[in-house]
């Protein structure tokens, strides 16, 4: 990778990120080496998740890396209680999407009002040059464990 204009060797740790090598890149699946390595990035439960392609400015701008989703604005506690006395079941259905869970606690820990809006990072992303949309998938049903 470059650093401050030096080609280095260094060990990248992808906390929150996921690998976007661009294409032509060797590290890139020789499937995808044309067109860019595929990332995928999820949203929450009720919105939409990305499929994106890792583009030559992840290289220069984030050790060829690129988001991993939006993250949390609740905490998962917050989230629980916020989910109190709300058909979220119900909520998830109206908005076409079935739920298959183990129990509500966790439905309500992963509702989509605790997370923040993953099209907002994507089309960030986008714009930078660092990945590029070319999916946006909406979900259709929901397992939790």
């Amino acid at each position: 990778h470059e650093v401050d204009g030096t080609e280095k060797q260094v060990c990248v740790h992808r906390k929150g990120a996921t690998r976007a090598f661009p294409p032509g890149h060797p590290l890139t699946p020789a499937h995808y080496r044309k067109i860019g390595q595929p990332v995928l990035i999820p949203g929450d439960m009720g919105r939409y998740s990305f499929v994106s392609l890792g583009q030559q400015a992840s290289m220069l701008e984030s050790f060829g890396s690129s988001c991993h989703g939006a993250g949390r604005i609740m905490s998962r506690h917050k989230a629980k209680k916020a989910g109190r006395g709300r058909d979220l079941l119900e909520e998830m259905r109206k908005m076409g999407v079935v739920v298959q869970a183990r129990g509500m606690r966790t439905v309500a820990e992963e509702m989509p009002h605790a997370y923040k809006d993953v099209s907002t990072v994507v089309d960030v992303m986008h714009k930078a040059g660092i990945s590029k949309k070319v999916a946006k998938l909406v979900p259709v049903g929901v397992i939790k464990g």
